[in-house]
């Protein structure tokens, strides 16, 4: 059996390794199966996109328009992180769940057989707006539900660690894309490529949403939410109802806590990882081949071998947070970040293939997925067990939408405006300091008792 944490009554819900298990998968492929997604978009925005739905603008502005169509998601996530956040902390994780998955499934898939500019003129790019709005309702709450559930299915001693997979799914999902288009790009000559080969990858994306609904079948409801002494019959009591409990003090106490630090933590320490992401795994591949004008490939092989990369850096950061607490390896990465930002755009720039792939997989490991595997468990942790996954939820789509949604177009407007890449670096550096502020200011969370329903700051 699997321990899990302990009720305020002092009586441990139990699940057994198996039920850990499914829990692990469920959220490692429902992860996997939204970054690919999001990965299969962004790299055809930055590869593509500007071609097939743009074709009648200037190459720099072909690209800011198909960062902007990569961006409009983020939007959509913030809704869905609403409306299935709360659903998820009202009627269980589970549930929630099987909605997400199945709206991103079908959205990314529809991409597929889009019509072109070419076909059917400006209603493309409205086709294409409103299939990547759907898609981005649906995953506002997946990593989010995803995470909530390993974190609370996780053993407190171990819970960086398990929660970290989570993040492998991202790491996952970004390899997958990656690697799809690292072979379209090295078997199809360019007119194959733009005239069909580019719809292949988002087709092949409904075979794993399968896969990953049929195993969510299989997965009990978190633990922590059936032991919350908010929880009856399945189902949170509202604000009204927990004040006709005759034994209130624990609701009440955290009905009565002040909300919004740990949130704001949560959003700063969000945001370096964000930022750093869209900056990394989605302008600078448009950049390398738009600006630097090198093979599309380079760009795209190095995030793929970045992501190889990440099987080992994920798990490493999560068994470091469980062994040395989560603040100091939040600081500890941030840091690096920022000291190794000018230098890798250098390396990117320099002229090189070994010196880009060696900044780019270096530079994703530390300010992207290591940071990624932190956050989390940390996140989770931050908040109590009543509102977790509404306010998880919002934390990652609002800071995806004022970095990771946003920061490519900044980066885009700034290098054409300059001519030169430091404006990258310098983002890097502001993501990541803001990141570094927040963990050292934060709570150290590790081991926390997730059953408890107030915030821990």
């Amino acid at each position: 059996m699997v321990d899990t944490d302990m009720t305020p009554e002092g009586i441990a819900t139990k699940r057994s390794t198996r039920d850990l298990t499914r829990a692990a998968v469920s959220g490692w492929l429902g992860t996997a199966m939204e970054f690919m997604d999001f990965q299969l978009y962004s790299l055809a925005a930055a590869i593509v996109f500007n071609q097939i739905f743009f074709p009648d603008v200037s190459p720099a502005i072909g690209l800011i328009a198909a960062m902007a169509t990569y961006g409009v998601g983020y939007v959509a996530r913030l809704a869905g992180a609403i409306y299935f956040g709360r659903m998820g902390d009202r009627i269980g994780r589970r549930r929630v769940l099987f909605l997400t998955i199945a709206l991103m499934g079908a959205s990314t898939t529809l991409i597929g057989v889009l019509p072109t500019y070419a076909q059917v003129g400006l209603m493309a790019p409205i086709l294409l707006v409103v299939l990547r709005l759907i898609q981005g309702f649906g995953a506002g709450a997946e990593i989010a539900g995803a995470t909530v559930m390993l974190a609370e299915y996780a053993p407190p001693k171990r819970r960086g660690l398990v929660a970290s997979l989570v993040s492998l799914g991202t790491n996952s999902g970004t390899l997958a894309a990656t690697a799809l288009w690292t072979v379209l790009l090295a078997v199809l000559s360019e007119e194959q490529l733009l005239s069909w080969g580019w719809r292949i990858p988002f087709l092949l994306s409904f075979v794993l949403m399968l896969f990953a609904v049929w195993v969510r079948t299989h997965v009990k409801e978190s633990p922590v939410f059936d032991a919350r002494p908010d929880v009856v019959d399945g189902v949170a009591l509202s604000k009204a109802e927990v004040q006709e409990v005759a034994d209130k003090s624990v609701l009440e106490a955290a009905l009565k806590q002040r909300k919004g630090k740990a949130f704001a933590l949560a959003l700063a320490l969000r945001f370096g990882q964000a930022g750093n992401s869209g900056l990394i795994q989605t302008f600078l591949v448009g950049y390398i081949a738009t600006t630097l004008l090198l093979d599309k490939e380079v760009a795209t092989e190095a995030i793929m071998y970045g992501s190889i990369a990440g099987f080992a850096t994920v798990p490493l950061v999560g068994a470091l947070g469980d062994r040395f607490g989560r603040r100091t390896i939040y600081i500890a990465l941030s840091l690096a970040t920022i000291v190794f930002a000018f230098p890798m755009l250098l390396l990117v720039t320099g002229g090189t293939t070994a010196g880009l792939m060696f900044g780019m997989i270096a530079g994703l490991n530390l300010g992207v997925l290591g940071l990624f595997a932190l956050e989390s468990v940390t996140m989770a942790e931050l908040f109590g067990a009543r509102t977790r996954f509404t306010q998880l939820a919002l934390a990652k789509e609002i800071g995806g939408i004022l970095a990771t949604a946003i920061g490519p177009v900044i980066a885009a407007s700034l290098t054409a405006a300059t001519g030169s890449w430091w404006p990258i670096a310098a983002m890097l550096v502001v993501y990541s300091t803001i990141t570094l502020v927040a963990a050292a200011v934060a709570p150290e969370t590790r081991g926390r008792d997730l059953v408890r329903l107030e915030d821990a700051a």
